[in-house]
């Protein structure tokens, strides 16, 4: 028997900071140590931040992630840790992790597998290392092995998947088996994404399993660099059993998670790896041997393993709340920003982006405090918990001649559940100023049935400076209300509705949204509970309500049926299909509309995605939760100006209306 512990770390680390990601590294050091931690695994490029982009091509950024290197090495007496920096080696920059022993540097593994797909961007910063290379490299004041390598500590052997080699069909850890490697150490920056847990789980099982291995897996934790969100997500698992793993979402610097292994057992139960023939086209990695004491422990009573997440009965909900708190959280603490301004309509949209605001406060008390969160976001005159949304959360309803009074009273009764600072602005004089302006400058007046367009978005624009001022009054971050139904369309007013320095629900569609409202409504996260209130919200019809109210404007009359509209941009923009092939899949899936409305409804989207590119090129940023993303300068791509696809469109001529 030889009992070892191990632990993977999450750590919430920023692109370029280094004196902050340099203090969590060396906290989790310290936690690994208090705990009895033998083996540390860190998140992929945690020295230098994951986020980094283009800063990844200064030799600059390359120098000071050395020298935090050189910083944090000394410091793992006692432990065997793995650090993950950029690094330069002849003329090109590798994506890789160090492993240091008992406070020495003894060598690095470079990734093999680049992600470049959705909004990872790696080729362009990193070169992939080739299979069955090695090198030295002169690092930290160190002249140590760079390449395929594996560790052998005193006994055990250590190997690396950075984060995609594990997600590729030739895996390297079935290299690394064949090495019969004992530990395998997966240091990751893998997104948030609805679903992807389990992904990594089975992932991590898979790996533990099928090589024979204990493998650690250890991510990234918060919103890192602005747009991915990371729920941290560290696992342990040992023979195809997973015997640790940590809570997602947490809104600490970092957290550990460990266990304790027998690796001798291990060896006993995998037994196939001796037996294994190599073949002409395995990758043999290089040895490096280092002395470690390994304490000896003694058995604990065998864990029952990891409870689940007490929320899996509604998990896209949950993963949405706390993803997007977090994400908020970390936006705000990290841009230095003194709290959230809302234009609050009364509608779903901003709705949805108070009410996760009014959860984040929560979800941050309960892992920070009271006192760790008024720190944390350098709040002022805070002295009680009821104290704080109000202090956090200026929510602001504008009124023009349009408004209703149900938007005004949904608006009051939200921000007032959730404890907002709420106003109240009557703004139709400034409109009517403007449009007077205009009458003079033109000679005529202003008509509804002539100038529809522009009378409704004069409303939208009129509001954007007060809620900016107030936004800035109070060193605050303004939030768009925008989703990513209307961003595909252009439905919405540029430097109105869009105004703000983030939009965090442009990543999902209406049709969620208004889900997760009544959800919210009705039942709404573990630990927080249902906001009633939103009945308010939920019993509306979504309406801009920029046209006077006898024309009973609706958002679904000026598109369509929100339920098509985004099952057509699912189409176009995941599934990547033609206006035909389009047609066709809603046909199928809609057939309880007439063809002839769907036809309609089909032109006007992609007539309208072709004409609005430039509206998404202007949306504030986003946080990416799934694959479908719309934004342009990290996921999907499109020309601002283009054919419009006309010959597409009349194309469809063939099938029939």
């Amino acid at each position: 028997m030889r009992l070892i512990r191990v632990a993977a770390a999450t750590l919430n680390q920023t692109p370029l900071d280094w004196d902050g990601n340099a203090a969590n590294i060396l906290g989790a050091l310290a936690d690994a140590r208090a705990a009895h931690v033998s083996i540390l695994c860190l998140p992929e490029l945690c020295i230098s931040g994951y986020g980094c982009e283009d800063a990844f091509l200064s030799p600059g950024t390359l120098r000071q992630a050395e020298r935090v290197l050189a910083e944090v090495v000394p410091q793992t007496h006692g432990l065997i840790a793995c650090f993950g920096l950029p690094v330069l080696y002849q003329k090109a920059a590798y994506n890789a992790c160090a492993l240091a022993v008992d406070g020495k540097l003894v060598g690095l593994v470079a990734k093999r597998t680049l992600a470049g797909e959705g909004i990872h961007y790696e080729p362009r910063w990193f070169t992939p290392w080739p299979a069955g290379t090695r090198a030295l490299i002169r690092l930290a004041g160190a002249t140590v092995p760079l390449g395929d390598l594996y560790f052998e500590c005193s006994g055990v052997r250590i190997g690396f998947e950075i984060c995609e080699d594990a997600w590729t069909a030739q895996r390297r850890g079935a290299e690394l088996a064949l090495e019969a490697v004992d530990v395998i150490l997966n240091p990751s920056a893998s997104h948030f994404a609805f679903g992807k847990h389990e992904i990594r789980r089975r992932l991590v099982l898979e790996g533990s399993r099928a090589f024979g291995v204990s493998y650690l897996y250890a991510n990234l934790l918060g919103n890192e660099a602005g747009r991915a969100i990371y729920d941290g997500d560290a696992l342990i698992a040992s023979g195809g059993e997973i015997v640790a793993s940590s809570r997602r979402f947490s809104f600490k610097s970092r957290e550990l998670t460990s266990a304790l292994l027998d690796i001798d057992l291990l060896r006993v139960r995998r037994g196939w790896p001796s037996t294994v023939a190599r073949t002409p086209e395995h990758v043999a990695h290089e040895c490096v041997l280092a002395d470690f004491p390994f304490p000896a422990l003694l058995p604990e009573a065998t864990p029952a393993g990891p409870e689940p997440e007490p929320w899996a009965a509604h998990l896209k909900e949950e993963e949405f709340a706390r993803a997007i708190a977090l994400g908020l959280f970390d936006y705000a603490r990290k841009s230095r920003s003194r709290g959230f301004v809302v234009s609050l309509s009364g509608g779903a949209d901003s709705a949805a982006v108070a009410s996760l605001v009014f959860l984040m406060t929560r979800f941050a008390l309960a892992d920070l405090g009271l006192q760790g969160l008024t720190a944390a976001l350098q709040l002022d005159g805070v002295g009680t918990e009821k104290e704080l949304t109000s202090a956090l959360l200026t929510t602001v309803y504008q009124a023009t001649d349009n408004s209703s009074s149900a938007t005004r009273n949904a608006a009051a009764a939200v921000a007032n559940a959730i404890g907002a600072h709420h106003l109240e602005l009557e703004v139709e004089t400034l409109v009517q100023g403007y449009v007077s302006l205009i009458e003079q400058a033109i000679g005529r007046k202003l008509e509804w049935s002539r100038d529809d367009l522009a009378l409704q978005n004069v409303q939208a624009r009129t509001r954007a400076p007060s809620v900016w001022l107030l936004a800035n009054l109070k060193s605050a971050l303004l939030l768009s209300t925008s989703n990513r139904s209307e961003a595909a369309v252009g439905y919405a007013t540029m430097d109105g509705d869009t105004a703000g320095g983030l939009a965090p629900i442009a990543g999902i569609d209406k049709v969620f949204v208004r889900k997760w409202l009544l959800w919210l409504e009705q039942r709404g996260p573990v630990s927080v509970g249902p906001l009633p209130a939103l009945s308010a919200v939920n019993a509306q019809a979504p309406t801009a309500e920029l046209r006077p109210p006898s024309a009973t404007q609706t958002d679904e009359a000026d598109l369509m049926p929100y339920e098509v509209l985004d099952a057509i941009e699912r189409s176009v923009v995941r599934d990547k299909r033609s206006p035909r092939e389009t047609w066709l899949v809603l046909r199928a899936e809609f057939a309880r509309y007439p063809q002839a409305e769907l036809r309609t409804w089909l032109e006007r989207f992609f007539r309208l995605w072709s004409r609005n590119q430039w509206k998404r090129e202007r949306y504030a940023p986003s946080f990416h939760l799934d694959d479908e993303s719309l934004d342009p300068k990290t996921w999907c791509r499109f020309p601002i100006l283009s054919g419009g696809f006309e010959r597409e469109l009349a194309e469809l001529d063939e099938l029939g209306k």
